[in-house]
């Protein structure tokens, strides 16, 4: 629905919370519907609301203060493939809440206790959760300096992993999986796409390879760039701190 108007007006900025809306929107109908509702139900949406009202405005006040997302130049005068985009949002969606949504939805004789394996899902997405959260609250203070322009984030978790929120995003959806596990059973075990698929689309298609091809064609050949690529992980924060001067 949201396409048509974005179609018309030639815009993407509506792209990123229409996405999130749609995680949340999905995630209270499935209350709505569902009956005998458990605690792991209600936890399993919270978990996936609470995030995409995170990420949602985020990403809406991160493309309005830049003005565009250079990802949709060349396609969205193009309808047939902006459609596309829009098409592969919905399949983004689904497959990223699938174990949350399966398990929301499950038959009522299939709940059971939350038990210890689900208070270690909720732990892990805990983790992944503030792992995100903090990764992007210190790169928005990063670009708001003015001192900071045409140069690359090094500090905070920043120093630790080259992409700390994609990492937060693994696994806080990793959390959500073992969470619902316990009430999965035969076809429903399709919902282990649900961290598999945002660790591959993290790391293999839209996420760390864009990035990474950005920054190298910005920053290679800079000494301090070359340093912080050599002794940083591309994604799992490293323990260890290194001196100032290695990075």
């Amino acid at each position: 629905i949201v396409f048509i108007p974005a179609m018309l007006l030639r815009t993407e900025k509506f792209f990123d919370l229409t996405g999130a809306s749609t995680f949340t929107l999905i995630s209270v109908a499935l209350l709505t519907l569902s009956p005998d509702l458990d605690a792991r139900s209600w936890i399993l949406a919270a978990m996936v609301v609470l995030w995409a009202l995170r990420l949602g405005p985020f990403l809406f006040l991160r493309i309005r203060r830049s003005g565009a997302d250079n990802r949709f130049d060349e396609i969205k005068g193009a309808p047939l493939i902006f459609l596309r985009v829009w098409i592969m949002q919905g399949l983004w969606v689904s497959l990223t809440a699938s174990a949350a949504w399966i398990a929301i939805s499950s038959e009522p004789s299939a709940r059971q206790p939350i038990g210890w394996l689900g208070f270690v899902g909720i732990v892990i997405w805990i983790v992944g959760m503030a792992f995100e959260l903090i990764a992007d609250l210190q790169k928005s203070a990063f670009k708001a300096d003015p001192k900071n322009v045409g140069t690359f984030i090094r500090t905070g978790l920043w120093s630790r992993s080259r992409h700390p929120n994609y990492f937060g995003e693994i696994v806080l959806w990793t959390g959500v999986f073992v969470l619902a596990a316990p009430v999965l059973s035969g076809w429903q075990w399709v919902a282990l796409l649900s961290p598999v698929f945002v660790a591959l689309l993290l790391t293999r298609i839209s996420g760390v390879p864009i990035l990474e091809a950005n920054a190298d064609n910005r920053w290679a050949g800079q000494d301090d760039y070359e340093a912080y690529k050599r002794h940083t992980p591309v994604l799992i924060p490293r323990l260890s701190t290194l001196p100032p001067h290695t990075i």
